[in-house]
């Protein structure tokens, strides 16, 4: 059972942007981030850096590939007391909503498996993995696309300003923890067999 999941939007400013290297996905990054306990979503937007090296796919990082954008909006999840199973399909489910809120604007954009894209290009990042303690997640959604090393593009692209994607990542969150407390609620409601 996960308990109760909390989300925080980290303010981030053109003085003292929060770039993701690959380092933030580790345990109790959003705990030393934020100073809240338990399952977390630590959302911010900044420039996202990932070097082979820090890469947790191995079929990425056997291929010397690396992540790279100008800007995106990043969730780094951090589960308590669930398996990498159940992880990779949180990740899933997130990318769910975030393709569902997506379309009702920008009818185009269209889910692979946990990736997002926008006229055949890459919208979205995302992994999964497993600590000692828990079970951590990046999803990164671009905004400025600039610097990828693949064909990809922004929420810039769509015309929406870093004001509009953090109402977009709050409404996001909030209904991708709704829904995961529905599914601990329809947990605790039924009779066995």
């Amino acid at each position: 059972m996960l308990g109760e999941i909390k989300f925080h939007i980290l303010e981030s400013s053109a003085e003292k942007p929060i770039t993701y290297t690959g380092k933030e996905l580790r345990p109790h990054w959003g705990l030393e981030t934020t100073g809240e306990y338990g399952s977390l979503l630590t959302v911010f937007i900044g420039p996202c850096e990932v070097p082979t090296a820090h890469l947790v796919d191995w079929e990425d990082r056997l291929a010397a590939d690396h992540i790279q954008a100008a800007s995106m909006l990043h969730v780094v999840g951090e589960f308590f007391g669930t398996t990498l199973e159940a992880g990779v399909l949180y990740q899933r489910l997130f990318m769910v909503w975030a393709e569902r809120l997506l379309r009702e604007e920008h009818a185009q954009v269209k889910r692979f498996g946990d990736d997002l894209f926008w006229d055949d290009k890459k919208l979205s990042v995302s992994i999964a993995t497993a600590s000692p303690v828990s079970v951590l997640i990046h999803w990164g959604i671009n905004i400025d696309c600039k610097g990828a090393p693949v064909k990809a593009a922004g929420l810039n692209q769509l015309g929406w300003s870093d004001a509009e994607v953090l109402i977009f990542a709050k409404k996001l969150v909030t209904y991708y923890i709704g829904e995961l407390e529905e599914i601990q609620l329809a947990q605790c409601k039924v009779r066995p067999v």
